[in-house]
């Protein structure tokens, strides 16, 4: 009798420990199967070989919520989508009440003002001239986060660095800066966007003449990094640490909006180039670095 109850006690030992080696099974499938569907989209479902009815009603409910997540991620994808096609739809309609605007207000710059007149028209000109670059930064930036493909160009770092510090040297004599600028000899060739690469290097030389203290350093070195330092006893480790966030913008540029070197940063990554700052002893770097592979 004795005997019987061990082996009893060992047959029923022995079935729980086999259907505690199919639960865990089952529960290692559940969470792998889980795992690959959360890191990819696909509709497939979790499926197990367990006939075990906890561990299916658990795959049941994992599969109800996954197919719930799918449905919210594309109300999301298209709700974003809707709402950056209405911020460029918007900017770009502002452009032709600004463009009228700034029209009427030039005519009336040309008629004889009284002094006090003409201070007021300088300070619509001056909100005329936000507005105005406020709606191209908002047209700009929704374009770029929308994805628009980049095209694949033939460019010179060189040549591109030298044709943007042409155009902003009205600025850069405007505030009495003498720029340090060194570049290599030869061309630094790279298959990138042209347009793209002139719009992050024109934010980020905006930016360094906005916040600079009377100094300028441009260097570019052979192997497509290029460094913008000058000294900026304005800003902080915290204000540099934001430069890169949407619609960030620190006292000193109350004329920005925050959006100039979140668009580069933005076309920087999707040229495949890396961006950054950081800030010592009251000096600001920006430093963009194009890999010879960047934009393959």
């Amino acid at each position: 009798m004795t005997l019987c109850l061990l082996l009893a006690a060992l047959a029923a030992l022995a079935a729980l420990s086999v259907k505690t080696l199919l639960l865990r099974r089952s529960a290692r499938e559940i969470a792998k199967a889980l795992d690959e569907r959360l890191s990819r989209e696909t509709n497939a479902l979790i499926d197990i070989p367990s006939r075990d009815g906890a561990m299916r009603e658990l795959a049941k409910g994992l599969n109800d919520q996954l197919a719930e997540l799918r449905a919210q991620r594309r109300r999301f994808a298209q709700g974003d989508r809707e709402i950056k096609e209405a911020v460029a739809a918007l900017a770009h309609d502002l452009r032709t009440p600004l463009t009228a605007m700034s029209g009427y207000l030039s005519l009336l710059e040309a008629e004889p003002l009284t002094d006090g007149a003409r201070r007021y028209a300088a300070a619509l000109r001056a909100h005329t001239n936000d507005m105005s670059r406020l709606s191209e930064e908002l047209f700009l930036y929704a374009a770029q986060v929308s994805g628009r493909p980049l095209a694949a160009e033939n460019v010179d770092l060189r040549r591109a660095l030298e044709d943007c510090l042409i155009a902003f040297s009205a600025q850069i004599e405007a505030r009495g800066i003498a720029p340090d600028i060194r570049l290599p000899d030869s061309p630094v060739p790279r298959t990138l966007d042209g347009e793209a690469l002139s719009r992050v290097l024109g934010n980020i030389v905006s930016n360094a003449v906005k916040y600079s203290d009377g100094d300028l350093r441009v260097t570019l070195t052979e192997a497509g990094e290029m460094t913008f330092s000058n000294r900026a006893s304005a800003l902080s480790g915290v204000d540099v640490g934001k430069l890169f966030d949407r619609f960030t913008t620190v006292y000193t540029g109350r004329d920005a909006t925050g959006l100039g070197l979140a668009i580069a940063r933005r076309l920087t990554e999707r040229m495949g180039g890396a961006i950054g700052a950081d800030y010592a002893g009251g000096e600001l770097r920006i430093r963009v670095r194009f890999p010879a592979e960047a934009g393959k």
